[in-house]
Order: structure tokens, then sequence, then C-alpha cells
């Protein structure tokens, strides 16, 4: 599974890196919202969670179903600029329709992603998010039946929201990250200049690749989940983030210019291992007699006859479940004249964990 953004033809002129206060203001709200997602920040968004003052720590509650479990489209301006009010003004300059729609996607309407109308428009699309709304709770029904009936009053409303973040926390949080991801942007853009595309994007995210062949030039984002965008008529935008790790968010719904938002390189996570390996590393110590003979491997070599002997089958059933985990790279395998010695690789399975969450995060 993975995301696609078809980028045949666009010109690396309209691939752009840069840092954005929208963008950084609403990773920052999903950390506040989801700390254990960021173990990270744990102490940032303990200090800055005890200094809110009640009334704004209560409407950021109300709202924060928007970026709590991940974030609404329009926090991911595809033109960043140099302040938070400049992007709230472009904001404002959205229709009601559009804003109304990213605003609802996450949590009521499954389908916004296949480009359904919006609810303000649309009477069908309009039962579901109310639905979906009120399986979430009254608070959040309450929400979406204000915005459905005053979209204009509440957009006002989650902007002074987002203004009284900037003044209580988050002012002061984007003056001392703003030089590092300005830093980030400037070096993956001469990146892109001097070495390509290529380069560019794998300084991105090791969860990133650039495909190129007959049928066009593409990037694809390794992830649980399965969608596909194109540049035709836009442009690509890198947002920087020192907020993000683990994410890595790519928005790719029907109708937006494509905007991928990825954490900045501080220690790279060792080893993280694609999707398919994580599901193929799963699968393979989740088998019964495979997790048995694991028991042995991790802590001493065996031959397969040694196994076969140990577990009472027989010598091929032995070498198919070797197999399995040999495949799936959880096994280190030594000669020893004319025995052949299997051992579990300890520090790879110690990662298994890590690498999941890793998978589901991302």
């Amino acid at each position: 599974m993975s995301l696609t953004i078809d980028i045949t033809g666009l010109p690396h002129e309209r691939i752009s890196f840069g840092p954005s206060p929208l963008a950084e203001l609403g990773a920052a709200l999903h950390a506040l919202s989801e700390p254990g997602h960021h173990a990270g920040l744990h102490g940032w968004a303990t200090t800055t969670t005890a200094a809110l003052k009640p009334e704004l720590a209560d409407r950021l509650h109300e709202a924060d179903f928007m970026w709590r479990s991940t974030r609404s489209d329009f926090l991911l301006p595809p033109q960043p600029r140099e302040t938070l009010a400049e992007e709230l003004d472009d904001l404002d300059r959205m229709d009601d329709e559009r804003y109304v729609g990213a605003a609802l996607e996450i949590s009521c309407s499954t389908q916004y992603a296949d480009g359904l109308p919006s609810p303000l428009v649309d009477s069908h699309s309009r039962r579901r998010a109310l639905d979906l709304a009120a399986a979430r709770g009254p608070r959040q029904y309450a929400f979406v039946e204000r915005m459905l009936a005053d979209p204009t009053g509440t957009r006002a409303w989650i902007r002074r929201l987002l203004e009284d973040c900037d003044d209580a926390f988050f002012a002061d949080t984007w003056r001392r990250v703003r030089l590092q991801l300005a830093a980030d942007a400037r070096h993956k853009t001469e990146l892109l200049r001097r070495k390509g595309l290529v380069d560019a994007v794998a300084a991105v995210s090791g969860a990133m690749s650039l495909e190129q062949d007959a049928q066009g030039t593409r990037i694809v984002i390794d992830k649980l989940v399965h969608g596909r965008t194109h540049t035709e008529g836009s442009a690509l935008t890198f947002l920087p983030t020192a907020f993000g790790r683990p994410h890595l968010i790519a928005l790719h719904a029907r109708g937006w210019q494509p905007v991928i938002q990825y954490p900045v390189s501080t220690r790279e996570l060792a080893g993280t291992a694609p999707v398919e390996t994580v599901k193929l590393r799963l699968e393979a110590v989740a088998h019964p007699m495979r997790m048995r003979m694991c028991r042995n491997l991790a802590r001493a070599s065996y031959t397969t006859s040694e196994l076969a002997d140990a577990y009472g089958v027989s010598a091929p059933e032995v070498s198919r479940h070797l197999a399995v985990l040999r495949k799936a790279g959880l096994l280190t395998t030594q000669r020893r004249g004319r025995y052949v010695l299997h051992q579990l690789d300890v520090t790879v399975v110690a990662r298994l964990g890590s690498d999941f969450l890793e998978a589901v995060l991302r």
C-alpha cells in the first residue's frame, strides 16, 4: 500500500520547499492532542498544556477533530507565507464549500478523498457528516451542526482560536523552530537544483522514492493507506516540520494541490523498515510453530535437524519455517563445515515493535 503523486511533466521550478507557520501550528496542536505519538515532545507538550488557560484548552478540545488523528487539508497551505496572519488571510479567501468539506473530512466524511460534494450543498453528505459527528459525542455533533448552519461565523471562531494559540504559546515556539525549518528547506532546494529530484526526495524521507518509467514520473510514499493524485496544472509543495515525527503527511484529495509535510532530520530512526517488510515480519512470527522455534533460535544457533528433533517434526517442515523467517530478515545463518546454523537476529526483532508503530503512525 502507498500514496502516489504523479508529477509527470512537472518542471523543477514548480517544486518548492518552505516552512509554513499554519502547518507547523497544526502539527503542534496535533502533538498536544496526541502526546503519545510524540515521545520526543513530551516535555514541550506537558509544559504547554499546563500553561494553557482553561477557556482556551476547552475550545481546543472542542475543535480538535480537525487535527487529532491527522490534519484537515486547509492546515497544509500550498503557498507558505512568512507569517501566520498572512496564511490565515489566504484561508479566509477559500470558499465555504471547500473549507467546510476539508474541516469535516477526518471524522465526518469517510469518502472525502473521493471528491464527494460538500455537506453545505449536498443533503446526503450533510446527513452523513452529522451521523458520524453524533457517533463522536454531543460536543462534536453540536460543533458540526453549528458549522453547517453558520459557516461564516464558525470560520471566524476557528481563526480566533488559532490566533489565540499564537498568542498563548505558538509565537514563541515558531521563533525557536523557524530558522531550523528554513535552513532545511534551503538545503532541500539546493539539493534539488544541484543533484536532481531523486536525491531531494530521498533526503526528505526514507519512506519516499521516485519512480520513472514509460508511464511517467511518480513520487511514492510508503504508507499503510492507498491513494493517488497528480500535479497536472498545479505544483508540489514540501513543508518541513519540527513537530511531525513520526508522521509523514501527504495532501492528496481530489482537486487540491499536492502538499507533503515531512519531519526535519534530527536523528533518523535507524533501520526503519518499509510497510511490506513489517507486514512480512509480523506474519512470520505470528505462526505458533515459528514462535516456538524462535524461543530456541533467540538463545543459540541451531541446525535444521536439531530443531526437527527438538519439536518432533520433519526436517523439511522445519526448513519451510526457517525459509519464512529468513525471507522476513529475522535470521542470521552461518556455515560450519557441513552444517548450517541458524539464529534469530534479536536486533531486528527488537525493532519490530517500533517499526510497526512507525508504519501505522506514518
